[in-house]
Order: C-alpha cells, then sequence, then structure tokens
C-alpha cells in the first residue's frame, strides 16, 4: 500500500513547463508592436489564450501557422499571466476559406459562437472535433450555410443548451411531423395550441421541424445531400441565430457581416 507521504509527494508534482496542443485559432488581437494574443480551442485544454511573440515581424516563423482558423500542432510555454507560442506547425489551413469571403465570414461565425459560449481550461473533445469538421464543410461543401445549421444544433447539444424538438416544452405533448412553435426562451419547439397561446414563440414551419430533427440527429451525409430554398434556409438561420443569442444574451457580431454580404451579393 502507498503511504501517505507518498500520495502527496505525487500530488504536488508541477505540471510541465512546456506541452505541446492540437488547436484551431478561434481570434487574434494585437499585443504592442510586435505580438499577438491568439484565442486558440484545443481538444486537450478547451479554450485558452497565449501571446505569439513577434508574429507580426515579417522574418516571424509562427505567422502564416496562426492565421485565423488554421489548425495547427503548437509547443506553449507557461508564463505567469498567458502561457507563450514557441512553435507553431500548420495542419491544416483549410484554404477554401481564404479567397471566399462569405465562406470566410460563416467560419468566423462559427468560430465566434464556440468562443461565446465556453470557458476557458474546460476540455470538450467532441466539440474540437465537430469544430475541425465543419471548418472543412464551410471551405469545400457546395453549401455552407447548411453546414453551419448543423453544426449550431450540434455544439449546442455538446454543450448542455439541446433544444427540445420530440416534445412540447410546455405540455410535453408528443409532437409530430407537422407545423408547431419555437420559443428560445422555453428551450425548443412548443406544439399548436401552446405555441399560438405563447406571443414569445415564433411559427416554425414543417420543413424547419423536419431539417432541425435531422440536424439533432448528427446525419451530416443527408444533410449534405439537400437542397434547400431561400426562404426555409433563411427560416432555419433565424431560429438558430435567436436560441444561441437567446442563450449568449447578446447579439453574435459576425452575423451582422453575414447579413451585409447576403444584402450586397
Amino acid at each position: 500500500m502507498q503511504s501517505n507521504e507518498g500520495l502527496e509527494k505525487s500530488s504536488n508534482v508541477a505540471p510541465p513547463h512546456v506541452y505541446h496542443a492540437e488547436a484551431v485559432v478561434l481570434r487574434r488581437s494585437d499585443l504592442g508592436e510586435a505580438d499577438r494574443i491568439v484565442t486558440l480551442y484545443t481538444p486537450q485544454i478547451g479554450k485558452l489564450r497565449a501571446v505569439a511573440k513577434g508574429i507580426r515581424r515579417p522574418t516571424s516563423r509562427l505567422g502564416g501557422h496562426l492565421e485565423l482558423f488554421t489548425r495547427s500542432q503548437v509547443l506553449l510555454a507557461r508564463g505567469r499571466d498567458l502561457d507563450i507560442v514557441t512553435q507553431a506547425e500548420t495542419v491544416d489551413s483549410f484554404i477554401g476559406l481564404r479567397d471566399d469571403l462569405w465562406r470566410a465570414a460563416s467560419a468566423c461565425y462559427a468560430a465566434e459562437l464556440l468562443d461565446r459560449l465556453t470557458v476557458e481550461h474546460n476540455p470538450d473533445p467532441a466539440a474540437y472535433q465537430l469544430l475541425v469538421a465543419t471548418l472543412g464543410r464551410i471551405a469545400a461543401d457546395r453549401n455552407p450555410e447548411l453546414a453551419v445549421c448543423f453544426y449550431e444544433v450540434q455544439l449546442l447539444g455538446y454543450l448542455g443548451y439541446r433544444p427540445q424538438l420530440h416534445h412540447c416544452v410546455h405540455c410535453r405533448e408528443l409532437l409530430g411531423p407537422s407545423a408547431n412553435f419555437f420559443s428560445s426562451a422555453a428551450g425548443g419547439v412548443l406544439c399548436l395550441a401552446c405555441g399560438q397561446a405563447d406571443p414569445s414563440a415564433r411559427g416554425l414551419t414543417t420543413n424547419a421541424f423536419k431539417l432541425l430533427r435531422l440536424f439533432q440527429s448528427g446525419d451530416y451525409a443527408t444533410t449534405a445531400r439537400l437542397r434547400v430554398d431561400e426562404p426555409l434556409r433563411r427560416e432555419l438561420e433565424h431560429v438558430l441565430r435567436g436560441y444561441a443569442e437567446h442563450i449568449l444574451e447578446r447579439e453574435v457580431k459576425s452575423a451582422g457581416l453575414l447579413d451585409t454580404l447576403r444584402t450586397v451579393s
């Protein structure tokens, strides 16, 4: 049997000063004349902020590996306030996001949603894998808008905000494949009777209801084959964005960029 002294000693082992992580860059902000603070999302640690020293200098070896939405292997050194990125190597740059403003704005929305919904140092490997898969889909799929909707439903489920889509959130009646209502405040779908009595609920068409259930099932292969017309796509977007912003109690800033791009396209 291990002695108490041995247990106490092992519990006091300091974490390594330097560590590796795979990460996606969610956000960046300039620091001083040459540095940047990067917000990274990793499967092992969750979200973290770190300093990339000298990254804005033309000779920096970090620059191209810590672009927004880039998936990289990074080496970090623990610091007093923020850890420091000492090395980085690109795993996937999601090249399709680099020359298409609409796809880049969609990636901004996906990254901001994850950033706003999570706290630092709370690992969620499933959310990380979902982010990586979604960035690839936004970069390459013919319908990046559906990839974003699928991501929203799946991410909200992973993080504990799974909307109720099978029973009325008020009366608990089993919901059939028909027109219903959606209530962000109640956290899901209302039957026709309960929805009509709730002034904050919005109408939900049968097709939108079916698609939300498909997204929640996790079947992206079927989702990617769908052809969704503009009114239905906008309905899904409004429902999901409204639900996310209700949870956040604030607007998602990058959603405004998507709206602007849509009006000028």
